[in-house]
């Protein structure tokens, strides 16, 4: 009884803090994480007849998908998938967890994020963070030097979960990658083509791919004064300028990070800069950077990646960012990342700028970069072998395409059936049974109502409900005649088939 007393204690506190956070407006997921915990200590004082009650909902920073969802989701993966495959990939899977060993150091301040699992009998595991260390993993482990890949699986983030800007704890991640020894930029190019053209596939507004070089955000840290030793950190502090403004980028640059203002304040006029080729030209001849090689090296390569991207007609969205840093440690030169621009859809440092949250604000939709010393470091040897890739955010573009169906009030079809076998009679249920049959073997997407005796009406109805274009109504006048009687749902005609020439006419009144 003393335990339950606690636990009644503990429920009234909780209480408090969910009352007083519903008060101060506090955000959705702040309310939502205190209200699951206020759940749970409920769940643990059980019903009236003292059984445990358990509390039906999903993990934090996960969620469920309905079918109407998932057909949004298909579309998406559909036009991702045809795009990858247009560029002559073929596709890989790897083990959803890896030794915590292959993961570790790879990821910057963002280990920290790791999911770590319990001890499984000799083996420290961690569920994967991103699918381009399992890939090096691979490529190491199998002793392949050149391929060009996608693969579509989920990855585990023990982030803070934000369900509204589309970033979550579990969510799919689709990577394609060039893995082999090329002339420069060549793949770099076709990596930031493969994103132009989803992201116009997609149709999701205006966007633009900002583009950089670790080699010269290196080059510019050390003509502005970085120590070597803080670079990494350092670039990890200008990574977050999409999410804060300068002045609070530069405060924790000086003031936890240790660095000059001096250092700051300079780095500060570089991260302002953005252009295109002609960008790369003024800064190769900037009395600083030039004297910079390994900036001067990024420079010249960008410079070429805007020849190539001019040549893949790719530039109208491309810009030359100084201010792109990405975290990640395996980066080695080009870098890019994809935001969307278009009213509605805020960026996430308009919405850091403004101190509001639009409906739909998701921020970066894809990224990538070059890693060139990734595989080298699973190889016993050391062998490198050069990769370039993109990763595609397919649950902030997800959470885009989503509200916008709702916002259109969209109808999307959950099912592709095709024709509904229909009777308008009684004691059909055989012949319907059979002509379905028929229908399946043929290849047609076709569906029949559990019921011995439906009515026409309900049938018919459903097929208005689930959007199915066709109706095949079988009654007794049609079997003694020998044929079908079609109808189009949306215009209600109907016309009668011979049964011979059913699945031909049904397959061109469906063909797109």
């Amino acid at each position: 009884m003393e335990d339950k007393a606690q636990i009644q204690e503990a429920i009234k506190r909780q209480g408090e803090v969910v009352r007083k956070l519903k008060s101060e407006k506090a955000s959705k997921d702040q309310i939502d994480e205190e209200v699951a915990k206020l759940l749970q200590l409920k769940a643990q004082i059980g019903g009236d007849d003292g059984k445990h009650q358990f509390v039906l909902k999903t993990a934090k920073g996960t969620r469920d998908y309905n079918p109407k969802q998932m057909a949004i989701r298909e579309k998406v993966f559909s036009t991702i998938i045809g795009c990858f495959k247009r560029h002559g990939a073929e596709t890989i899977d790897t083990p959803v967890f890896e030794l915590k060993e292959t993961l570790t150091g790879k990821y910057g301040e963002d280990s920290k994020l790791i999911y770590d699992l319990k001890d499984q009998g000799g083996e420290l595991l961690s569920l994967r963070y991103d699918l381009t260390v399992p890939f090096a993993r691979y490529l190491a482990m199998n002793k392949i030097t050149n391929i060009k890949r996608y693969h579509i699986a989920k990855v585990y983030r023990r982030d803070n979960p934000a369900m509204t800007r589309g970033r979550y704890r579990e969510f799919y991640q689709c990577d394609f990658d060039i893995a082999g020894q090329y002339d420069a930029m060549i793949p770099d190019a076709e990596c930031l083509k493969i994103v132009h053209e989803i992201l116009s596939g997609l149709d999701l507004g205006d966007f633009r791919i900002k583009v950089n070089d670790r080699r010269i955000l290196d080059g510019m840290f050390a003509v502005c004064g970085v120590p070597d030793d803080k670079f990494r950190t350092i670039c990890s502090t200008v990574d977050k300028l999409d999410k804060m403004p300068w002045e609070d980028v530069r405060k924790e640059m000086v003031n936890e990070k240790g660095l000059s203002e001096e250092a700051a304040d300079q780095i500060g006029e570089y991260v302002s800069l953005q252009g295109g080729m002609d960008l790369a030209e003024r800064l190769l001849q900037d009395q600083k950077m030039s004297q910079s090689k390994q900036a001067c090296a990024g420079l010249s390569d960008i410079k070429l990646l805007f020849s190539y991207l001019q040549l893949f007609q790719a530039t109208d969205k491309v810009v030359f960012d100084l201010s792109l840093a990405r975290g990640l440690d395996y980066y080695t030169g080009i870098i890019y990342e994809a935001v969307l621009t278009q009213a509605g859809v805020a960026t996430v440092s308009t919405e850091a700028q403004n101190g509001a949250e639009e409906s739909v604000s998701v921020g970066s939709v894809a990224g990538g970069g070059r890693y060139d010393g990734l595989v080298g470091m699973f190889d016993p040897k050391g062998r490198k072998v050069p990769c370039v890739g993109v990763s595609i955010g397919i649950e902030r573009i997800f959470s885009i395409m989503e509200q916008k169906a709702e916002a259109a009030a969209e109808k999307v079809r959950t099912t592709e059936v095709q024709v509904m076998v229909a009777s308008a009679q009684k004691n059909l249920l055989e012949e319907r049974l059979q002509l379905v049959s028929e229908l399946w073997n043929a290849g047609i997407k076709a569906e029949v109502m559990y019921k011995k005796n439906p009515k026409l009406l309900s049938q018919l109805q459903h097929c208005e409900e689930s959007g199915i274009p066709l109706v095949a109504i079988l009654g007794e006048q049609e079997l003694k005649d020998g044929v079908v009687k079609l109808r189009v749902v949306a215009s209600r005609e109907e016309v009668d088939i011979s049964r011979a020439a059913l699945i031909d006419e049904i397959r061109r009144r469906t063909s797109c």
